[in-house]
């Protein structure tokens, strides 16, 4: 190609993300609505059911959601926002005096808290109202109930856009009834390393997927009034060191993987975007000017304010001057010592006044420089999306000989087994954990549907919370320990264990944690970081609210020294001291086999408990679930496994199963959904949004340590632009499965491929999709790009294949639709790191239509001209 050719095919780097007005981006106005209580109803989805219970199967088919384009860009959320006088922001700031202006750059303390995660003080004397900062990836996270959805990332399992929105507008909708004015949501950092704590948070492994989504959700929390703050800015990847790693990663990397979600929620009108706690290229991310300024500014056009992660500023001068507005959560950097740089002139006030006016301009346009009425919350529409989503992002990963869904005899004599049959697992830990009005448990809602003539028996399989502890001498009283206020309960003693064993101790309490030790070792020493701050989201509390710690330790056979302090402090408490032992577990696991062995068919629900602030140390499943599974297959192998996990787990025991189903942490209307999809009164809609490896060195981090965790502080993105599926597609590895997987109760077939240039510049590829089986079901069907011939002489880095766009479709029994997927002129190029910008790779390039990134079902060949 001809230079004159390459100038033609160059992308600006700011054309396709132009930034929206202001008046574009305004919330819908609070106080008008079509439907109850104030709150604009979006349009229902056909046929959506109006409780938030599965009663019947008609109703549950219908559940999925409308049919949404894939890879649309929608316009930012609009509404009215109300009467704005003109001039408010240059008035206010004008009279604002400068230790006014800094109160509004960092958070304090709030003295009449809702349990959120940040506040920022008013100007009572301008009337400026106070602002309240609540976490929220997956419902608002405060001290009242709220609706608690499924994780993120089951919501992109089912690459619906449209849903996305409906998520958004949820939480937007409950963050405003509950007093909140910023939601500290979406997460959009990719999926990039398998062990990240916080990988349920988020949504995928794919750029384009994950671009996607967090607009819609961000166009849907925004249309209801509440601030989205998309985070964080940026590769803040994993958990581990995640305060201190400096991530080194090339420019076209950045630009094509991590960034387009970022550059999406910037073009999606986000109000906030939070800055994260590692470094880039040697400079933290909260004083970072390539990224706050160059990029987010200058490039996109971001006229919103950006914020630190909780103590992520480590300067005053230097992160006011890379474009870092806001402090959180107090005023470490920019309070006293931000107020003192001023005074004495090492920075000048119009640094500040610039960061005032960009937070109050984004206050303007959501109509909070002044008192706003809020609305009620509407917990049944919450449970109605909440159930949706579950349904939709079920993805059934196995089901030999027709296992699923449970009819005749697999229906009526059942064994269900597994801790979080009986303990809904309703959300991950951290931040986005979320206390729901209610969440049934899958026992209960299992037998519910299985009905009156049905025998559906359980066992517990794995004990989370342990057994009293064995006899103590001299005799103690420690399962139900109270200690009044301002007391001290002190033992000392000993127990005796009959052989050499591996004993876990637990200990549950509701004040200052007791100190235990066996044989001068303190079983539950406060980790530093946030370990203990976000311990989990399901082994973290017992049932009845006591907070959990636990440990694993080998004891010889015989007595062994024990000593016990609990404080009541001012407001008493109550604890238990328990245990559990290897004898105990082999116990539960025989159990749960003979109960496997009475039944027909048995559900067995496996579950591994994430958190932020940890990264996971192993992709099997915690504990002793493996040998469970083992066990129980041997037993009957017409065993489903249902995988209550924040993400993709080894499977050595996959061949002995007859079904696998992935639930994610499913939300409140996870047992519903479960059973709805267990029994088939709704079709597993949902697809995998990250590879899942075929075992632990098989995956794009195994054996490199540079690459994650980091090796001396340093970590490096080696894998280039290649992230998740590229990475298996590049390297020649074979997962156990592949990115965009997932089966139907029914099935499909694809035909009649045709692809056209679109007036845009890109493709609009067309194609027919059957149902071929005899039941309504639910198919993704996504579209794959080979590379550019262009681009390769130009010695530009590119995948194996892309995903270029993809459609969710719902199809009756029978019937047959046609299809357009757009496919964006953006999605056809790559970064040039040359030209610092985007280049349209033209030339020959293949088009694959597939049900999964490994599964090709319509395969042509399409000349992209240059623009």
């Amino acid at each position: 190609m001809s230079e004159a050719e390459s100038r033609q095919s160059y992308i600006p780097p700011d054309g396709p993300a132009a930034a929206p007005s202001p008046a574009a981006l305004a919330p819908r106005a609070r106080g008008t609505s079509e439907g109850t209580k104030g709150r604009p109803r979006p349009a229902p989805s056909p046929g959506a059911a109006a409780g938030t219970r599965l009663p019947r199967r008609a109703a549950l088919w219908l559940l999925g959601g409308a049919v949404a384009a894939a890879a649309s860009v929608a316009s930012p959320a609009r509404a009215n926002p109300g009467p704005r006088r003109a001039g408010r922001v240059d008035e206010l700031l004008s009279r604002l005096t400068l230790a006014e202006k800094i109160s509004l750059l960092h958070g304090a303390a709030d003295p009449k808290s809702l349990g959120q995660a940040g506040y920022v003080p008013g100007v009572p004397r301008l009337g400026i109202p106070e602002l309240r900062l609540a976490d929220g990836p997956a419902g608002v996270r405060a001290k009242r109930t709220a609706t608690a959805l499924p994780a993120p990332v089951m919501l992109a399992a089912a690459f619906d856009p449209a849903l996305a929105r409906a998520y958004g507008e949820v939480i937007g909708h409950e963050g405003r009834a509950l007093g909140q004015d910023v939601l500290l949501s979406p997460m959009v950092n990719l999926i990039r390393t398998p062990y990240a704590g916080r990988n349920f948070e988020t949504f995928s492994e794919d750029p384009l997927l994950s671009a996607d989504l967090v607009a819609e959700e961000i166009r849907g929390i925004q249309a209801e009034g509440l601030i989205a703050t998309v985070k964080h800015l940026a590769l803040n990847n994993q958990e581990k060191d995640r305060t201190t790693i400096d991530v080194r990663v090339d420019e076209q990397t950045l630009h094509e993987t991590e960034l387009r979600g970022f550059e999406a929620a910037v073009a999606a009108g986000a109000g906030a975007v939070m800055a994260a706690y590692n470094k880039v290229d040697g400079v933290y991310c909260a004083e970072n000017p390539k990224l706050l300024t160059e990029l987010l500014r200058q490039r996109w056009g971001f006229d919103g304010w950006v914020m630190s992660d909780w103590g992520a500023v480590h300067s005053t001068g230097p992160s006011l001057a890379a474009g870092l507005d806001m402090e959180m959560p107090s005023g470490a950097r920019f309070g006293a010592a931000l107020e003192k740089a001023v005074r004495d002139g090492h920075v000048p006030e119009a640094s500040v006044d610039r960061a005032v006016r960009r937070i109050l301009s984004v206050r303007d346009r959501f109509g909070l420089l002044e008192a706003v009425p809020r609305p009620e919350r509407d917990a049944a529409a919450g449970a109605r999306v909440a159930l949706r989503v579950a349904t939709a992002g079920a993805t059934l990963l196995r089901n030999e000989g027709r296992t699923l869904p449970l009819t005749g005899p697999a229906a009526r004599s059942l064994a269900v087994i597994g801790p979080t049959a009986t303990l809904p697992f309703v959300s991950g830990g951290g931040s986005a954990h979320v206390i729901p009005d209610a969440a049934a448990r899958p026992l209960d809602a299992i037998r519910d549907r299985a009905g009156a003539g049905a025998t559906v028996t359980y066992a517990l399989g794995e004990d989370l919370y342990g057994r009293p502890m064995p006899a103590t001498e001299p005799p103690a009283e420690l399962e139900n320990r109270t200690v009044a206020a301002g007391a001290t309960w002190r033992y000392e003693g000993t127990f005796t264990v009959p052989e050499a064993d591996r004993w876990t101790f637990l200990i549950h309490y509701s004040g200052t944690r007791p100190t235990v030790t066996v044989d001068s070792t303190e079983l539950f020493p406060v980790r530093p970081g946030v370990y203990d701050f976000f311990p989990g989201g399901l082994e973290s509390h017992a049932p009845d609210g006591l907070v959990v710690r636990r440990t694993t330790v080998a004891l010889t056979a015989g007595a062994h020294r024990l000593t016990v302090t609990a404080s009541g402090g001012s407001g008493g408490q109550r604890f238990r001291l328990r245990a559990i032992s290897a004898a105990d577990r082999a116990e539960d696991i025989a159990e749960a086999a003979r109960a496997a062995r009475a039944a027909h068919s048995v559900v067995l629900f496996a579950y591994e408990d994430a958190t932020e602030g940890q990264d996971r140390t192993s992709l099997a499943l915690p504990g002793t679930q493996e040998a469970l599974i083992d066990a129980v297959t041997a037993a009957n192998p017409r065993t489903t496994v249902v995988l209550n996990t924040s993400s993709c787990v080894t499977m050595p025991w996959l061949e002995r199963s007859a079904a696998v189903l992935q639930m994610y942490y499913p939300g409140q209307e996870g047992a519903a959904a479960t059973t709805a999809v267990l029994f088939g009164d709704a079709d597993p809609g949902g697809r995998l949004t990250q590879t899942f490896p075929a075992a632990e060195d098989r995956h794009p981090m195994a054996g490199d340590p540079l690459r994650y965790p980091g090796r001396d502080g340093i970590q490096q993105y080696s894998e280039r632009i290649h992230v998740g599926h590229r990475w298996y597609d590049a390297e020649g590895v074979e997962p156990l499965f592949p990115f965009g997987y997932g089966l139907s109760y029914t099935t499909f077939g694809y035909e009649d491929l045709a692809v056209e240039r679109a007036a845009d510049g890109g493709l609009e590829v067309t194609f027919t999709v059957r149902n071929t089986g005899g039941r309504p079901g639910t198919e993704v069907a996504q579209v794959y790009l080979g590379p550019s011939p262009h681009l390769a002489a130009l010695g530009v880095d590119q995948p194996r294949q892309l995903l270029a766009g993809y459609r969710r479709l719902e199809l009756t029994a029978g019937e047959r639709r046609r299809v357009t997927v757009p496919v964006a002129a953006r999605t056809l190029s790559s970064w040039d790191t040359a030209r610092h910008g985007w280049v349209l790779g033209t030339g020959r390039r293949t088009v694959r239509v597939a049900a999964s990134s490994r599964d090709p079902r319509l395969v042509t060949e399409v000349t992209v001209q240059p623009r």
